[in-house]
Formats: structure tokens, C-alpha cells, sequence
């Protein structure tokens, strides 16, 4: 009952996790607002859209007052190559969005803050534990995404330090997917970069040779772990994924499984796969009580569907943005 009324603002709610996250707090009797720079079309009426540039802090500060939750989903989306070839926009509005929301939350005095961090962070490693991500350097292929993370981190850290306001939580999720992800040919991440390629071509080309080694949550889980940290008052980090072993063979086969095409695939060996493991372990969130629900079988059909559902309006959407 700890939202039952109260204020809930979540940055970023227009993307893939925050949809999730509406459903699932309006279900609790929260008043919502998102704010993000497109209103989606389907967005409930019950939810307020504001239309804010989060890298100005008065912005932040404006949206926070009289808020009692913040849900800080916001940040930069896209694929490996693109975080390579255009590091100052992975890098540089992450750091403003994240400083100047948890400010202004802090100022605000807001109930509790959910800070979104990311598998980013973590060095290469068989196994991400949450306690291990100051013994390593982030890894070459996430090193200014996950700084920027890493940096939010250590945000979070200092109000406790200096002022005693422990009243943040922090989820790292991993290989996130589902509904409402970002679709786009050009900088879509491997699931729905997957997805989109089976539909559209006869032979799917795929980096690496199938071994790496991923751990894939659905984007409805990921919003129940948020949820779950704040009703918990989870103060230390936790990862939020399933901790199982996914080779991006088990992935290509589910995308093509659910695609309802016949496709040849097509191992670009001589392309990085990216690091070779990056798996959770989920002690600490399974020792709190949190589960995943959704298996990646179930997900990547559910994802599909949807995909193939909205593939007119995404495409739209997308040609016009292209050629604005």
C-alpha cells in the first residue's frame, strides 16, 4: 500500500521498461507522470506527459516538486558500434540526466529514488556479482556507457555520506528486451536488431559464431524488480536478470522459431560477438525474494508479436525521423 495515491514520477517512461512500469504502478493507484521528449500515441489518459530536456537541472528540479517517487529510467539507447562511434552521446547526456535528477530529487525530499545502472558496468568476468564492479574497469566495449553508470553509482553514495539520505535503490539489469524497444535498423540492440532482420531478409547475418554467452530479462520483469526495490527500501545494488546461461545460438534459434520464416544464418566470425560471457549471478536479488517470471522463449514470442503488430508505425515513425 506504500504507493496507494502518491505522486510517481519515471523519466524515460515512453521507452520499453518505463511502459511496463506504468501498467504496473497504475495497477497500485498511483498518480504518474513521465517525462520524456515523445509523448507516445497510446500513452493511458490517466498518465501526465511532460515534455523536458532532462540535461538543464531546472528542468529536473520543476518535474520533482511535490513528487513523492522517482523512477530514473532515462538514458541513451543503441547498439555497440554506435556507443564506439559516438561516445559523447552515449556518455555526456547520461551524466547530466543522472546528476541532475538525483539532485533534484535530493532537494525535492522525495519518499525514495530508483536509479537504473546497467550490465554496463561490470568488467569481463565468468560471473557479475554486484561487489565485485570496484575491483575491475568497465569493459573496453561498454568503457563510456558504463563509466557514465558508474558514475550514478557513486552519486547515490555521496548523499548518504554527507547528508545521511539513504532513500535510493539501484538495479542493474541486464540484456533487456521486449515491447516498445527501440526497433531502428541502424542502432537497434541484438534482440530487436534480430527480430527485425529475420523478417526482412532470407539469410540473417549474425557477428561472432553463436558462442557468446548473454543473460537476457524481459522488460516486464526488470519494472517488477524496480518496484520490488523501493517497497523493499533496497539500498544496495542488486542485478536484475534471469542468471541463466544464453548462448546467442539459443537466441538466434528462438528469433527464427517464433518468426514463422524459413532462414539460413549466416556466422560473421570474422566480426567481435562482443565479450565472451556476460552472465548474472542473482544471488543477492533471489536472497531478497525477487524472481524473474518471464523465460526467454516466452519473451522473445511475446516481443515478436508485438514487433510484427507495429511494424507499419515503427517504420513510419522511423523513415520520417531519417528524412527530418
Amino acid at each position: 500500500m506504500m504507493f496507494k495515491d502518491k505522486k510517481v514520477l519515471i523519466t524515460g517512461g515512453a521507452g520499453m521498461i518505463g511502459r511496463s512500469l506504468i501498467d504496473i504502478l497504475l495497477s497500485k493507484g498511483v498518480q504518474i507522470s513521465i517525462a520524456d521528449l515523445t509523448k507516445p500515441k497510446d500513452l493511458p489518459d490517466a498518465v501526465e506527459h511532460l515534455q523536458v530536456d532532462l540535461r538543464f537541472f531546472d528542468n529536473c528540479l520543476d518535474i520533482c516538486k511535490d513528487k513523492d517517487f522517482v523512477f530514473h529510467l532515462a538514458g541513451v539507447k543503441g547498439s555497440p558500434t554506435m556507443a564506439k562511434e559516438q561516445p559523447v552521446d552515449f556518455m555526456v547526456p547520461m551524466l547530466q540526466f543522472n546528476t541532475n535528477m538525483m539532485q533534484a530529487a535530493f532537494e525535492s525530499n522525495v519518499e525514495w529514488f530508483l536509479y537504473t545502472s546497467s550490465v554496463g558496468v561490470y568488467g569481463p568476468s565468468e560471473m557479475f556479482y554486484e561487489e565485485s564492479v570496484w575491483q575491475t574497469f568497465p569493459s573496453p566495449n561498454d568503457k563510456y556507457a558504463g563509466w557514465a553508470k558508474r558514475m550514478g553509482e557513486l552519486q547515490a553514495e555521496t548523499y548518504g555520506i554527507q547528508y545521511n539520505w539513504n532513500k535510493i535503490s539501484i538495479v542493474r539489469p541486464a540484456n533487456v528486451y521486449g515491447p516498445y524497444d527501440n526497433f531502428n535498423p541502424t542502432n537497434a540492440m541484438v534482440v530487436p536488431s534480430l527480430i527485425r532482420k529475420v523478417q526482412e531478409n532470407d539469410v540473417l547475418e549474425v557477428f561472432g559464431d553463436g558462442t557468446q554467452i548473454r543473460d537476457f530479462i524481459y522488460s516486464e520483469d526488470v519494472a517488477r524488480g524496480m518496484v520490488f526495490a523501493v517497497e523493499n527500501k533496497i539500498t544496495q545494488p542488486i542485478n536484475l536478470g534471469s542468471g541463466r546461461r544464453q548462448t546467442i545460438k539459443d537466441l538466434v534459434d528462438l528469433v527464427i522459431k517464433h518468426s514463422g520464416k524459413e532462414v539460413e544464418i549466416k556466422w560473421l566470425t570474422e566480426h567481435s560477438g562482443g565479450d565472451k560471457v556476460r552472465l548474472f549471478s542473482m544471488e543477492r536479488s533471489r536472497s531478497l525474494g525477487f524472481l524473474n517470471t518471464v523465460n526467454l522463449d516466452n519473451g522473445i514470442r511475446k516481443t515478436t508479436e508485438w514487433f510484427l503488430n507495429n511494424k507499419d508505425i515503427l517504420d513510419k515513425r522511423y523513415n520520417a525521423f531519417v528524412n527530418h
